[in-house]
C-alpha cells in the first residue's frame, strides 16, 4: 500500500472539501495519485451528498450584492449553509454564494422553494390561468391550468430558476448548481433565505 503524506491529504482536502479520513483512504486506494483520488471522491460524492441531505447544515456564509444602474438600486442579502466551517471558507462555496446574490438581484425570485410562495400569489395565478383556459375544451382545462401554474413557479421560485449567467452555468437551475456543489464537497448545502430590496424599480 502506498505511503500517504500529510501534504497529499491536505492538498486533496483543499481541492475537494472531503473529510480528512476519506481523503487519506482515497489516496491509499489510488496509490498516492492525487488526480485519481479527486476522481474517486467525486464519484462517491453524489452518493454521499444524497445520504447527507438530512444532515444539519449549521455553518455557511452570508453575502451581499448591491446593483446600481439605470435609475434603480437593488440590494440583496443571502444566507447559504453547509455542514463545516472548512467548506464555508472554500473559494467554490464563497463563489456560489456571491453568484447567487447576483442572480437574486437580477431574477427577483419570490421565495427559495415552492413552499415559500405565498398562498395568495398562487391563488391569483391559478385564477388567471383558469380564465385564460376558459375557452378551451373542458377535458384539457385542468392540464392547461396546471401547466401554466408550473411555468409561473419556474419563473419565481429561486431553486427552479436558471442562473442568469447562462454562459458560466450552462443553463443549469439554481438547484442543479447547488446539488453539484453538494456532490463536490460531500456536504449538505442549503439555501436558507434571502432578502431583496429595490429603490426606483
Amino acid at each position: 500500500m502506498a505511503e500517504v503524506t500529510a501534504a497529499q491529504v491536505k492538498e486533496l482536502r483543499e481541492r475537494t472539501g472531503a473529510p480528512m479520513l476519506a481523503c487519506r483512504n482515497a489516496l491509499r486506494e489510488a496509490g498516492g495519485d492525487v488526480e485519481a483520488s479527486v476522481e474517486l471522491l467525486r464519484a462517491r460524492g453524489e452518493a454521499q451528498a444524497a445520504k447527507r441531505a438530512g444532515k444539519e447544515a449549521n455553518e455557511g456564509a452570508i453575502d451581499s450584492y448591491i446593483h446600481r444602474g439605470g435609475g434603480t438600486q437593488i440590494g440583496v442579502l443571502v444566507e447559504v449553509n453547509c455542514e463545516t466551517d472548512f467548506v464555508a471558507r472554500t473559494d467554490d462555496f464563497k463563489a456560489f454564494v456571491h453568484d447567487l446574490a447576483v442572480h437574486i438581484a437580477a431574477a427577483a425570485p419570490l421565495g427559495v422553494s415552492d413552499e415559500d410562495i405565498p398562498a395568495e400569489d398562487r391563488e391569483r395565478e391559478e385564477r388567471i390561468a383558469i380564465e385564460q383556459a376558459a375557452d378551451r375544451p373542458e377535458n384539457v382545462r385542468e392540464r392547461i391550468v396546471s401547466g401554466k401554474l408550473d411555468k409561473w413557479l419556474a419563473d419565481v421560485v429561486l431553486l427552479r430558476q436558471k442562473h442568469v449567467n447562462e454562459e458560466k452555468y450552462e443553463g443549469k437551475t439554481i438547484d442543479e448548481i447547488r446539488a453539484k456543489l453538494a456532490s463536490d464537497t460531500g456536504e449538505n448545502i442549503v439555501i436558507r433565505r434571502f432578502a431583496r430590496f429595490a429603490i426606483g424599480g
